[in-house]
């Protein structure tokens, strides 16, 4: 089969319309991750504030907590938090990253889950199609470093990251004593960011197999009879596929 009969527009519309007729209708996942350990975390506030605008929304949220997830050592897989770490990500159909900025760049403690994510599970990849939104907080003026470095982290992932994203300054003022946001712009943004990550997510759960279906890991796809469409090749394929593990 030639790439273009693999890509044409009848392939690509018949895919959209099977997705369509089998729409999933449970709550969308979504898991937060959050990267500090701090009993009055900001970026913990900020994550809640977030997982509370999308159940409002009817999302199925869950929340992880970094306290005590070991150092990423690569030999401690079976760790409790880990298992639990990986298996959320399993779990999800999309994500929300909130760090604090800490010397320009993400902190340790929110380096530390991602690192613990593999790109594959045998032949499932944890992360692979979902979707992702990025927030930060500062305690001086604004900034998007991390916010810039939370992006390059998810297209490594192998994430749908969306245009929108949060960066909160001077957080220690955003908040009330419940840990509640205060009306602000930056709380408009916060709502604005996790309604396009609802909205993405509903959109792209049910098509994720064959938006990252790859030429390169699917060569022999190319070379069957003409009359198998790719929506085929997909059902057929995707689940069995066997990528390459991650170091």
């Amino acid at each position: 089969m030639s790439a273009n009969a693999i890509h044409s527009v009848d392939t690509v519309r018949q895919a959209i319309e099977k997705a369509g007729r089998d729409a999933s209708s449970h709550a969308p996942r979504i898991l937060m991750l959050y990267g500090s350990l701090r009993p009055e975390s900001y970026s913990r506030k900020l994550t809640m504030e977030a997982a509370s605008l999308l159940r409002s929304f009817g999302a199925d949220v869950k929340v992880y907590d970094p306290h005590g997830l070991p150092v990423f050592d690569g030999a401690s897989r079976q760790h409790p938090k880990v298992q639990e770490l990986v298996e959320l990500a399993q779990w999800s159909e999309g994500m929300v990253w909130c760090s604090p900025e800490v010397h320009g760049n993400i902190t340790a403690v929110f380096k530390n889950q991602i690192d613990w994510i593999p790109l594959a599970v045998g032949s499932i990849r944890p992360t692979q199609g979902r979707t992702l939104a990025v927030m930060q907080v500062s305690g001086g003026s604004q900034s998007f470093n991390a916010v810039n470095n939370l992006r390059i982290l998810g297209r490594w992932m192998r994430m749908f990251t969306i245009p929108n994203q949060s960066s909160v300054a001077k957080a220690w003022q955003e908040f009330n004593a419940d840990g509640s946001m205060k009306p602000s712009s930056y709380r408009d943004r916060v709502v604005d960011v996790m309604e396009e990550l609802f909205r993405m997510t509903l959109l792209l759960r049910d098509h994720k197999d064959w938006l990252t279906y790859r030429y390169s890991e699917n060569k022999e796809d190319y070379e069957v009879a003409t009359d198998i469409p790719l929506i085929a090749a997909v059902a057929n394929n995707a689940a069995a596929s066997s990528p390459t593990p991650c170091c």
